[in-house]
């Protein structure tokens, strides 16, 4: 009789262990499963993109900033890049595999001859242990792949994830991501690396909390003064050498 018991109570937990399992590997998400439970919350914006295409339709082969909060927030983009050509299609909260789900609606209908790039930041604050950046990098190669293949003489400008106060304990994490996309850009034609956390410290290193809001993660307007003080020199070269090329194809047309 104790033996018969003993066998039931061994069994019972093996399958009580194997049924937790199972939950437990139902319940785990792989990014792109976030990306589109995620869907509801950004459709709000893609709606309001597609309204303003149909009033204003832009022009195909411009320059088009892509990302985050960081850049959506950045309202003001194309008056501070002006005269270049700007269109703003950033969308608050994104994440790297929120930019490979929505790449034929951000990307595809503009076919921008240059992108500027910034996510990453919410791959590396979700969640209670963080994700390796090297996961996260590869979601921004997978979109610079992408991008090549519909495209392959766009250019890319990566804007480096800024290391905010919010996130001191993952600032680690948020350097090992730029320095994997640093690396990248230096090594791939077209690519861009530009690195943003110079203007976020003073003299001293410490972060300048003047700049940010009281989320610590987000910015006031000075910040994005200084973004483009950094940004828009290398754009405008980039922007620059893409005309000089399609000068030189029309000329050989």
């Amino acid at each position: 009789m104790k033996t018969w018991l003993a066998r039931f109570v061994v069994i019972t937990a093996l399958f009580t262990w194997a049924g937790s399992s199972v939950v437990i590997a139902a319940e785990k998400k792989s990014p792109e499963d976030d990306a589109a439970a995620r869907w509801k919350k950004y459709e709000p914006e893609f709606v309001a993109f597609g309204e303003a295409d149909r009033a204003s339709p832009p022009v195909p082969g411009k320059i088009l900033f892509v990302g985050s909060s960081i850049f959506r927030r950045w309202t003001n983009v194309a008056e501070q890049m002006a005269p270049l050509p700007v269109l703003n299609r950033a969308f608050g909260g994104s994440r790297t595999a929120d930019q490979l789900a929505r790449f034929a609606q951000v990307v595809t209908p503009y076919a921008p001859k240059v992108i500027v790039y910034y996510c990453g930041s919410n791959d590396l604050k979700a969640g209670a242990m963080v994700e390796d950046p090297a996961a996260i990098f590869r979601r921004f190669r997978q979109f610079s792949e992408r991008v090549r293949a519909a495209q392959p003489t766009t250019r890319i400008i990566f804007a480096s994830s800024t290391r905010s106060p919010d996130r001191v304990e993952r600032w680690e994490q948020v350097d090992h991501y730029n320095a994997l996309a640093r690396a990248y850009c230096a090594a791939t034609p077209h690519h861009t690396f530009v690195d943003l956390n110079p203007a976020l410290v003073d003299r001293n290193g410490h972060p300048r909390l003047d700049l940010y809001l009281a989320d610590k993660l987000h910015f006031h307007p000075p910040a994005y003064v200084e973004f483009a003080r950094i940004i828009k020199p290398v754009l405008t070269r980039v922007w620059t050498e893409v005309e000089a090329e399609t000068a030189a194809q029309a000329a050989v047309r």
